[in-house]
């Protein structure tokens, strides 16, 4: 085959690494860009901040009435007996964890100079290990009751079945199966009260019989814990109050004690990480309009040391020279992280302009939009604007939203026009909020009233939205 040459001419896009480090930085969240930039600071010493006495910290505290907040990230869920189970107790019931152990105070006559620290709070396992040692137990039901501590998990559950349990007991105990029974009663006498149960029913009878005699509807609290719960969680009160012989408010009173228990005992010794947010824009209604600013606490103060910069400028023959490249890659940064916060307030304030219904009357104002309107409005690319928006954040009057939040999928209303899915989320809350606890609405009577207004929602979509707010189906929604 006989060789030749051809000149080809094409074109193809070539990210510099000034482009490259720009987009990195653009989908950087607010914590994340300070890390990056603590990382730049130590690697390149022609970077500094400008107040270096002061540095910008990761998490900053309130300035200017602007204030950073913290969200709870959720901990891991404990495995439960069942869902039908978990469905009994209300999604706005407050479970007051018992048992927490008080701090300790310190004495104001101690003249020590040590630096106080806050004692670090004990978990599950090592506040029951403590109860253990002030028990009056024989040294074998001692170690039996250690044993089965450690076989509980996060929520104070006993989820391993009791004879599976004792083919791991340390074969030079010798038990007796009964003896292993023993031992979980002494636990379940432990404090929090419930832990060591088998199963939610369990745990629920163990706080009902801690409570005194007297307390009203405790007997019929017990009965239902006992041997009704799957009942009450379907809401199927007529066949309770027949199984307990009773009246609606022996019954509606039997059901408010066990949602005042605590369904998870050992739920109040896990520790929560601490999520923080900075929000990266401030918006504030000025002359009747509403304007979205950069948060300073958010907003990092990068500059050139100046002292080695003069000496560069003064010394041009080492010009090629590591410190030369540092100093450009210093000067790049600056420049990118300030076309980063300038690219985010253009974003922010377009949905502002948009979203401007939510910001006067909130959800049920927002309306449909999509990031290539945006982007559109602004000349940026859509991948531009999904960047910018993810992870960042704007606070408002109404709260702290990220800017996805303010996009979303519309729905045809009979006039032609669209409704924003998260102003129809707000209506069901507010239809749900104001039904009658007896005769809740179903997904096809909230459609009905939806079409009076003029919004065309499927029965489906209705259910669809319902669940994604955690919002109980009709018949766990009734209520005696």
């Amino acid at each position: 085959m006989k060789q030749t040459l051809q000149l080809k001419l094409s074109q193809h896009l070539t990210l510099t690494p000034q482009l490259q480090q720009s987009i990195r930085l653009l989908q950087l969240s607010t914590m994340e860009l300070n890390q990056e930039l603590e990382k730049f600071l130590a690697e390149n010493p022609l970077l500094e901040r400008e107040d270096t006495d002061s540095e910008i910290p990761p998490v900053p505290a309130h300035m200017n009435g602007e204030p950073a907040t913290a969200l709870q990230a959720p901990a891991e869920e404990a495995s439960r007996e069942s869902s039908s189970q978990t469905d009994i107790f209300s999604a706005d019931t407050d479970w007051v964890g018992e048992g927490t152990p008080s701090s300790s105070t310190r004495d104001d006559s101690d003249d020590s100079d040590f630096f106080q620290v806050a004692a670090e709070s004990p978990n599950l396992r090592e506040y029951l290990h403590r109860q253990l040692t002030l028990t009056q137990l024989e040294p074998r039901d001692r170690d039996l009751v250690a044993f089965l501590i450690e076989a509980l998990d996060e929520g104070g559950y006993l989820t391993q079945p009791m004879e599976e349990l004792a083919e791991l007991v340390p074969e030079e105990l010798q038990i007796e199966p009964e003896e292993l029974h023993i031992a979980l009663r002494h636990l379940q006498n432990f404090d929090p009260t419930g832990v060591g149960a088998r199963n939610c029913a369990e745990c629920l009878e163990l706080q009902l019989l801690a409570l005194p005699e007297s307390t009203p509807s405790r007997a019929s609290a017990i009965a239902i814990a006992h041997e009704h719960l799957e009942l009450l969680a379907a809401r199927d009160f007529a066949r309770l109050k027949k199984a307990l012989q009773c009246g609606d408010d022996e019954l509606r009173q039997a059901q408010r004690l066990i949602q005042s228990l605590n369904p998870r005992p050992g739920a109040a010794f896990s520790t929560n990480e601490t999520r923080y947010i900075v929000p990266d824009v401030v918006v504030k209604k000025i002359k009747n309009v509403w304007v979205a600013s950069l948060n300073p606490d958010a907003l990092p103060k990068l500059r050139v040391n100046r002292m080695y910069a003069d000496i560069l400028q003064g010394n041009r023959s080492h010009s090629g020279s590591q410190l030369s490249h540092q100093l450009q890659e210093a000067r790049w940064l600056i420049k990118n992280v300030q076309q980063r916060f300038e690219t985010i307030l253009r974003v922010s304030q377009a949905i502002v302009d948009r979203q401007r219904h939510f910001f006067e009357h909130g959800e049920v104002g927002m309306r449909p939009l999509v990031l290539r309107e945006i982007a559109n409005t602004l000349g940026l690319h859509e991948s531009t604007v999904s960047r910018v928006t993810t992870q960042k954040f704007m606070f408002t009057p109404r709260g702290i939203f990220e800017l996805k939040y303010f996009f979303g999928s519309h729905v045809a209303t009979e006039t032609g026009g669209a409704c924003s899915a998260t102003a129809i989320r707000a209506l069901i809350k507010q239809l749900v909020a104001a039904e009658d606890a007896r005769k809740p609405l179903s997904d096809s009577k909230i459609s009905e009233i939806l079409s009076q207004q003029g919004i065309v929602v499927a029965r489906r979509t209705i259910a669809k939205y319902r669940e994604a707010l955690q919002i109980p189906s009709v018949s766990m929604r009734k209520s005696l």
